[in-house]
């Protein structure tokens, strides 16, 4: 890991760039810690830091507020990083079926989620091994939104998440039904009940199929971007409750 860039925000959080070989990556802390602190690895779709980076460093101020670093790596294909084909391929593809108000096939799905479960999830693990290794982070982690089917795969392969909120409002593929009856850590899911690009049912299904024995739904009304502000705080009190 290289760090690149280093600012101070306005909030007492210290905000970080950083490489992690070609991978581009951001980590804020809150300069008040006087001893290693939890972390929350942030999710977020793939159209790049730069376009999400206004949202994502409000949630990392909310997790700093807690006592928490957050820290979030580009999306394999995204961003600055190389242009991958075939996830081109299958935007476009899934671009075409929606204008033209068809269904999303399972292929399209397929094609757009499992490749990039497959590249992304690894690539966070590196990430969770060099941010680890810093003094100032000391564990335990949790992971916080974005693709939905990348935070199934890593709540089931990386021991070191705790504890998971993820955000309902992304295609799944019909296999990661099945990793996520192997998912046992606490969940917190945030639903958009109105989203209009969310299968309600097939959210619901899959909030169904999470074999975790702590798992809560949290469901309001409203579109994609309609989240109301007490849903971030109750997201905030879930990770208080299991990473301190």
């Amino acid at each position: 890991m290289r760090f690149t860039s280093e600012q101070r925000l306005d909030d007492g959080v210290l905000e970080r760039e950083f490489t992690l070989g070609e991978i581009p990556g951001i980590l804020w802390t809150p300069v008040s810690a006087s001893a290693p602190v939890p972390l929350i690895l942030l999710g977020h779709p793939p159209l790049g830091l730069r376009k999400m980076y206004p949202r994502l460093v409000a949630r990392a101020r909310h997790c700093a507020a807690e006592g928490f670093a957050a820290a979030t790596i580009e999306l394999p294909g995204s961003g600055d990083r190389p242009r991958w084909a075939a996830a081109e391929q299958a935007r476009a593809d899934l671009r075409r079926a929606m204008e033209a108000g068809e269904p999303v096939s399972d292929e399209i799905i397929d094609a757009l989620v499992l490749p990039l479960v497959d590249k992304a999830v690894p690539e966070s693990q590196a990430a969770l091994d060099a941010l680890l290794s810093l003094p100032e982070i000391g564990g335990p982690v949790g992971y916080s939104g974005g693709v939905i089917s990348i935070g199934i795969r890593l709540a089931v392969v990386e021991p070191r998440i705790v504890a998971a909120g993820l955000f309902a409002g992304s295609f799944v593929p019909r296999t990661m039904f099945e990793e996520a009856r192997q998912v046992t850590i606490p969940l917190h899911v945030l639903l958009q009940w109105d989203d209009e690009g969310n299968d309600r049912q097939a959210a619901l299904d899959l909030f169904d199929a999470f074999g975790s024995k702590e798992k809560t739904l949290h469901a309001n009304m409203g579109g994609h971007t309609g989240v109301p502000q007490f849903a971030g705080e109750d997201a905030a009190g879930f990770f208080a409750r299991h990473l301190r």
